[in-house]
């Protein structure tokens, strides 16, 4: 017989895990765009690539995230205070895809090591 409410129990704990991994590494790229330090990531080419994207747009892509890296109303400050809690997400979401990670195999481990 299966214990339904174990089940519910899994459930939960993997759909909370899920919304605090994704909303931390959200919250900072948000907080890491604030600062000033946008994201630019360059797309990959592909043989079969149905767009391509050129030199040209890329270095475009870079002029606008530049241009509005400028705007940005923050002080240095405010700008310093965005990066530091970017960075604390990206470690919080880090250490939650750890943790997940530890409290499915960690007890194995601990007794191959032992």
């Amino acid at each position: 017989m299966i214990d339904m409410f174990a089940f519910l129990l899994v459930f939960i704990s993997a759909l909370i895990g899920t919304v605090v991994v994704v909303s931390a590494y959200s919250l900072g790229v948000r907080l890491l765009t604030l600062s000033g330090r946008t994201p630019i990531v360059t797309p990959a080419e592909f043989t079969d690539a149905i767009t391509v994207v050129t030199p040209a747009e890329i270095r475009q892509a870079e002029k606008r995230a530049a241009k509005a890296a400028k705007k940005s109303p923050l002080s240095e400050g405010q700008k310093r205070a965005a990066l530091i809690g970017a960075w604390g997400c990206f470690a919080l979401s880090a250490f939650a895809v750890i943790f997940g990670i530890y409290l499915i195999v960690g007890e194995h481990v601990i007794k191959l090591l032992t």
